[in-house]
């Protein structure tokens, strides 16, 4: 996928006005200053390094950020519904999603990626991008800490659990968060079991429509031409008759 550049720049602009509505306090100018200051390297970032992943290309990283912040609140309105104790604010929720994958940026002198020289490894191996080496390691989710406590922005005790934590089990290193069997060791809010859905929601839908759609399986790569609403037509069909037995099912509780 392509965006262009008045694409790159809207989503952009898109960003500066979600922290302007859900942002209270200092913490508006702060953020909105934060992401000024690095305004185009944000703009430009991909998602991901290498084209096997998700969004990987120029206008990547805002574009995925987005879809978080959208998901995160539907995922949220989900558990709301299913009857959820609403332990986190609608602030909190936004910081979280929008600064879920802030440490991709790189450091504040330094950007972390950079497109790759490598003709062989962009056609053989997908790598549109290679690792800025110069920057010390560390995971996204600490990066992410790291550059808002760096720019001297507070987060709540919510905001940081849920962004430390926001891969899920995919991480070892949040067993310890997420993998209480003592009621004292459990997450005191959903706010990091939200927020994962969300990113893990967004990422899939990318994968799926840069890769799965595009180069997938032959019955993917059919002659004809099937349309959005083709497939939107098919999913209400499948969701309709799930949800019947969904109800015949709650009727005989």
């Amino acid at each position: 996928m392509e965006l262009k550049p008045e694409d790159i720049k809207g989503n952009f602009d898109m960003l500066i006005r979600g922290i302007n509505k859900y942002v209270t306090g200092e913490r508006k100018e702060q953020f909105v200053d934060f992401y000024n200051k690095f305004d185009e390297r944000i703009a430009l970032l991909p998602a991901s390094h290498k084209k096997s992943y998700h969004n990987c290309f120029p206008g990547g990283y805002v574009d995925h950020v987005l879809r978080v912040i959208k998901a995160s609140f539907k995922v949220h309105q989900v558990w709301v519904e299913m009857g959820m104790v609403e332990t986190y604010t609608v602030e909190e929720l936004f910081v979280s999603a929008l600064n879920h994958d802030l440490g991709k940026i790189g450091s504040v002198e330094e950007t972390s990626v950079h497109p790759s020289q490598d003709e062989w490894r962009k056609k053989n191996l997908g790598e549109m991008y290679t690792f800025n080496t110069s920057i010390g390691f560390m995971t996204v989710p600490d990066r992410s800490l790291f550059l808002l406590q760096e720019a001297g922005i507070q987060v709540t005790t919510n905001e940081y659990v849920a962004i430390k934590t926001h891969d899920g089990l995919y991480d070892k290193a949040n067993e310890s968060y997420l993998k209480g069997f003592m009621n004292e060791t459990k997450p005191r809010t959903s706010l990091p079991f939200v927020l994962h859905q969300a990113d893990l929601m967004a990422a899939r839908v990318e994968w799926e429509r840069d890769w799965l759609h595009t180069f997938g399986s032959k019955e993917i790569k059919t002659k004809t031409k099937i349309t959005k609403q083709d497939r939107v037509n098919a999913s209400l069909t499948q969701i309709s008759a799930v949800n019947n037995s969904l109800m015949d099912l709650v009727k005989g509780l």
